[in-house]
This record gives C-alpha cells, sequence and structure tokens, in this order.
C-alpha cells in the first residue's frame, strides 16, 4: 500500500487541492492520499483564523466523502519532518521554489541539499508563475494551476470545497472575519 503526504494549510480547501489528491492517486498509483497540515505552519505563523479546530473539521469533512483521504495534525512545519515514513511527497510550485531557499536551512546551501536529497520521491503541482522540472510536474489540467486558498478567500468562494463552503456561509470564516468573529461569541455564550 503506497501512500503519499500533501502537506499545507488549506485555509481554505479548495476545487485544486482535490484535484491534485486524486491526480497523485491515479498518476503515481497511490493508495491514500494525507493531507498533513502543521499546527503553526512555517511561514505563516500569524495564520489565526479561522480557528485551527475549526480549519481541520472542514478537513475531516472533506475527507470523510474520499476513503483515500486522510487528515494529520502534525507539530512538524519543515517539509522533510513531515515526509518522513511517506512513499511521496506532494506540493505545488510555489513550494517547491520555496524550499530551494537555503534561508530555511540556516542561509546553508550544503544543508538544504542534504535535508532535499532525503525526501522521498516528489510530485510538483503546477502553478502559474513558477516553472517545475518535468521530471517531476504532476499532470493537471491548465485551469487549475492560478486557483489558490488566497483567491477563495478574497470571496471567489466557488473555489471552495462544498465543505468549506457550508462552513463559511454559516460563520463567514474566510470571507467575512467580523461575522466570524460574532459567530464565535455567540458561540462561547
Amino acid at each position: 500500500m503506497t501512500t503519499a503526504v500533501y502537506p499545507g494549510s488549506f485555509n481554505p480547501p479548495t476545487v485544486a487541492h482535490l484535484e491534485i489528491s486524486q491526480a497523485t492517486r491515479t498518476h503515481f498509483n497511490v493508495d491514500t492520499v494525507v493531507w498533513a497540515v502543521s499546527r503553526v505552519a512555517l511561514a505563516k505563523e500569524e495564520v489565526v483564523r479561522p480557528l485551527f479546530e475549526h480549519r481541520i473539521a472542514v478537513l475531516e469533512k472533506v475527507a470523510d466523502d474520499f476513503g483515500w483521504l486522510e487528515i494529520q495534525v502534525t507539530e512538524d512545519q519543515l517539509l522533510a519532518d513531515i515526509a518522513l515514513g511517506y512513499d511521496l511527497l506532494v506540493m505545488g510550485a510555489d513550494k517547491w521554489h520555496q524550499i530551494q531557499d537555503p534561508v530555511f536551512y540556516q542561509n546553508d546551501p550544503a544543508l538544504r541539499d542534504s535535508v532535499l536529497s532525503n525526501l522521498p520521491r516528489v510530485a510538483v503541482a503546477p502553478r502559474e508563475p513558477f516553472d517545475v522540472p518535468p521530471e517531476l510536474e504532476l499532470p493537471l489540467p491548465a485551469t487549475l494551476r492560478s486557483v489558490s486558498s488566497s483567491e477563495a478567500r478574497s470571496g471567489s468562494t466557488s473555489l471552495m470545497l462544498q465543505a468549506a463552503q457550508e462552513f463559511d456561509i454559516a460563520t463567514g470564516a474566510w470571507t467575512d472575519i467580523g461575522r466570524y468573529e460574532r459567530w464565535l461569541t455567540e458561540k462561547t455564550d
């Protein structure tokens, strides 16, 4: 049985996240895809809304509809640590370029190269404007290359997966933080 790990914040989960996961299963003959979410995502430490517990609940609701999809919460932040024990590491082209930056390795290119050499097999989802090494590229429809969680949070809610859309409609979690804050207050009163 082969398992791929797809680390991310999934804030919110989008149609691209799901399509990337499905393409991973098909293209690499993977049995299980794990969406790994760091409690505190590297370079996204300031994300506090929606609450982590609410984001995880939405992801678990998504996973309930797909027997091959699992959600894992991790304390790890570095992809190399998150990927330990998996057969395949999945990431977007933006993340691929980010992990090449020596700043994440004490500004030491040799340390970076050592860490990256220990990664399992890697699949990279194309994303504009980043280039992807052809041997790592996950085949995806070109229409998904510009889909982002940032765009979904900015009001393109059709990019969100249904569970995220429903939670956002009920609470404003991604598109109306003021309403979400009121919802939190009412929930705790």
